[in-house]
């Protein structure tokens, strides 16, 4: 069963599509269940010149966890600093999400793991 956080994430995920020139990309999927995930990384800097995720957007091909766990990560990394988002957890989006039934954690795994793999990606393309 479902929160219904979780079903109203499924039902209107934020930030889906792709963003064109992204600096960084992260993919990942689960060969079990089939689900696969992009996240999509634009860089800014924030006031005090730190590097923060400006903006963020994500294609799920997926189950229901899938969908709302990535919409979830978007919205909790929009406007974080890099270091802040490398410290978003699984439990953070299950959290948000008002829980996940524990046979669908595996889906804020995913979301988890694409998120840090677009920032390696940004990285790795800047030498960071």
């Amino acid at each position: 069963m479902y929160s219904k956080k979780v079903m109203e994430s499924f039902k209107h995920p934020h930030n889906m599509g792709e963003i064109k020139n992204a600096d960084g990309i992260g993919k990942i999927g689960n060969p079990t269940c089939g689900d696969v995930m992009w996240i999509f990384i634009k860089i800014g800097k924030n006031k005090k010149g730190e590097e923060i995720i400006k903006d963020i957007k994500v294609k799920t091909f997926g189950c229901v966890a899938a969908i709302a766990t990535s919409s979830m990560v978007t919205d909790l990394a929009k406007g974080k600093t890099i270091k802040e988002a490398k410290k978003i957890t699984r439990q953070n989006i299950a959290d948000a999400l008002e829980g996940l039934p524990p046979i669908k954690m595996h889906c804020s795994n995913l979301a988890v793991d694409a998120l840090h793999k677009a920032i390696e990606d940004y990285e790795k393309k800047n030498e960071k």
